[in-house]
């Protein structure tokens, strides 16, 4: 079979779930190439531009490096712009290469569409990259503090007046981030909150038209309600340096023109030979295959195939994963003779946030507002995580929205951000791990021998002259008060009236359930007492990494389970219950204050995410 070469340019969700869903298929076959071309090196979840924009996020917490998305798979990975496509030749052409093809997908999303308004590129800023983020967030941060220092009136006033074009989701969710960061801008800048008004500029008569109007009207109360203006009916005609000017002839004054009222075909592709439709996208069929082409397939936003009559495919992520699929499966179906499958757009819904705290969504007919809504957002934004195969970055989206926030921005309010400094815990931790080094060192010498070190009668020269005859590694009886391995051994007698340490359990007896899971756990003395043995070195080992912090996460949580395990068992008295809680409080990154987790951590995390992930590069230059 000759070998077929499959490019794709552009890592969009739908680039990204094309090459997934080829990679997956092809994983064993040698004869299929894939390289996906992007001018970055990584793929930016673009739903949430506007939180790096506003400062919710770092920025880079919404970059996820191709390396980590495609290592240990067949996806060769090119960093560069591609200049030209030949269709005859069959040859992409970028930069610094040239790639052969024999089916090509096309998804290079689409770009702000200004519609020719005057002033938009020079003087306003648009939100439809990670780098038009950074701008936005760099300029407003910049204009704030210039503004503070400002002392005409007028001046300050359009200076600390923020204007978003467009009440579309981008609009929207833009305005909401800045309702909630203003707070830390003024507190930053001894400024009044007040003195910052924030402004939704709309040509259309209502806001947010992609959802029902219910949940749309529900969204207005909230802005209203957090002192957003909202300027409906009011197109814009120019935009100036310190003011934008509306097609009725009046002006407002600012300094900030955030742009977000349209989205048109990425230029790129405008010579590409494929013939256009409305905002510059290209035609496709329903197999997404390029209007007058073989084999050149187009996805994502760049896409143009009509649902129905005057209906196209709408330019949101659900809709682009798809199309990226239907591509794949499309071509997986010419490669191996099979049947394409149509596209059929499955759509769940629409959601909005407005800031972390609130949102409005329609989900199947199922109206959600307030922080439910956006409750919903981030389960969908987690399933995402599923579909491009990546829980490393579902793991840190979960750390930055959840875990690292600030002034509330979080649907939890500050509830369970981990920022705090977590010296204060090494008290905790060094009482916590001596806890467990002392249950260690009772079972190891035992209580005879120990009970006599630490009363201070015999002092630690006692612990070199041997184990106790009731030591658990040398002894052979069971020491657990569990009747069915007691009423079998001659030593049950004993384990009951060496038990003091079980005497006041917090629960009388075990629950049935645990009871029949220990039963299967130990069934004989002889697997008991065995089990004592390694109990004993497990407790020691939860102590040492507690006390000098190293791995105290897994520590912790061994030293939580354990606990909860001895409670369940009906050996844990009231006495030992506050480790419980005790351990949960240390898993917060205890280890990282005067513990080797300082350092082992960080060297973990890089050295099993290079031989996991790979080595992250500016640009890759995967050949063959």
């Amino acid at each position: 079979m000759a070998e077929k070469n499959i490019v794709i340019i552009g890592a969009g969700y739908a680039g990204v779930h094309a090459a997934k869903k080829l990679a997956k298929k092809y994983k064993r076959d040698d004869s299929v190439s894939i390289t996906l071309i992007d001018r970055h090196s990584y793929h930016t979840m673009m739903t949430e531009l506007h939180e790096v924009a506003a400062h919710r996020v770092e920025p880079s917490a919404i970059q996820f490096d191709l390396r980590k998305l495609f290592n240990r798979t067949k996806v060769k990975l090119v960093t560069d712009n591609v200049t030209n496509v030949d269709h005859d030749t069959k040859t992409v052409t970028t930069e610094h290469g040239e790639f052969a093809y024999d089916y090509l997908i096309l998804g290079m999303g689409g770009e702000a569409n200004d519609f020719g308004t005057p002033g938009v590129k020079e003087n306003g800023f648009t939100l439809w990259s990670w780098e038009d983020a950074i701008r936005i967030r760099h300029h407003l941060e910049d204009v704030v503090k210039r503004a503070a220092l400002e002392h005409d009136p007028e001046k300050r006033r359009a200076m600390l007046t923020f204007t978003v074009c467009g009440s579309g989701f981008t609009g929207i969710e833009m305005i909401g981030e800045l309702i909630e960061w203003k707070y830390r801008l003024a507190k930053e800048n001894k400024l009044d909150e007040g003195e910052i008004q924030l402004y939704v500029v709309e040509a259309a008569s209502s806001i947010l038209n992609m959802l029902d109007r219910k949940s749309a009207d529900k969204a207005e109360k909230y802005l209203n309600k957090k002192g957003v203006t909202l300027l409906k009916n009011s197109p814009i005609v120019e935009v100036k340096e310190d003011s934008v000017v509306f097609k009725s002839g009046e002006t407002l004054s600012t300094h900030t023109l955030i742009w977000t009222a349209g989205v048109k075909a990425n230029s790129d592709t405008e010579d590409y030979g494929i013939p256009t439709a409305r905002a510059g996208r290209l035609k496709v069929n329903e197999y997404m295959e390029a209007e007058n082409l073989e084999n050149v397939y187009v996805i994502g936003d760049l896409a143009y195939f009509e649902e129905e009559e005057g209906k196209p495919t709408p330019q949101i992520v659900e809709a682009a994963e798809q199309t990226g699929v239907t591509a794949a499966k499309s071509i997986i179906a010419e490669i191996d003779n099979g049947q394409k499958e149509a596209f059929e757009g499955k759509y769940h819904g629409t959601m909005v946030s407005i800031g972390a705290r609130y949102g409005v969504a329609n989900l199947m007919g199922l109206r959600l507002s307030g922080w439910l809504a956006n409750l919903m957002k981030h389960l969908v934004n987690l399933y995402y995580f599923f579909g491009i195969r990546s829980g490393y970055y579902m793991f840190h989206y979960i750390m930055h929205e959840f875990f690292q926030t600030k002034d509330k921005r979080n649907i939890f309010r500050d509830t369970i951000t981990r920022y705090g400094n977590v010296l204060w815990s090494l008290p905790l931790r060094l009482f916590v791990g001596g806890f467990w080094l002392d249950e260690a060192a009772s079972k190891i010498w035992g209580e005879s021998v120990w009970g006599e070190v630490t009363s201070g009668s015999a002092g630690i020269s006692r612990l070199f002259q041997g184990l106790g005859e009731d030591s658990w590694l040398t002894g052979n009886s069971v020491n657990m008060p569990f009747e069915w391995l007691q009423t079998t051994t001659s030593s049950a007698s004993e384990a009951v009236d060496g038990g003091a340490e079980w005497a006041t359990p917090i629960l009388s007896d075990m629950p049935g359930i645990f009871e029949w899971f220990m039963q299967i756990m130990l069934p004989t003395p002889e697997i008991a007492i065995f089990m004592q043995k390694v109990m004993t070195f497990i407790e020691l080992f939860i102590g040492l990494a507690i006390v000098f912090g190293l791995f105290t996460w897994l520590a912790s949580a061994a030293s939580a389970g354990f606990l909860m395990m001895f409670t369940l068992s009906a050996m844990l008295g009231w006495d030992q219950i506050w480790a419980l809680p005790a351990s949960i409080a240390l898993m917060n990154g205890s280890g990282r204050s005067i513990g080797l987790d300082y350092w082992a951590v960080p060297w973990l995390q890089r050295t099993l995410g290079r031989f996991w992930y790979g080595k992250e590069q500016a640009i890759y230059k995967d050949r063959e």
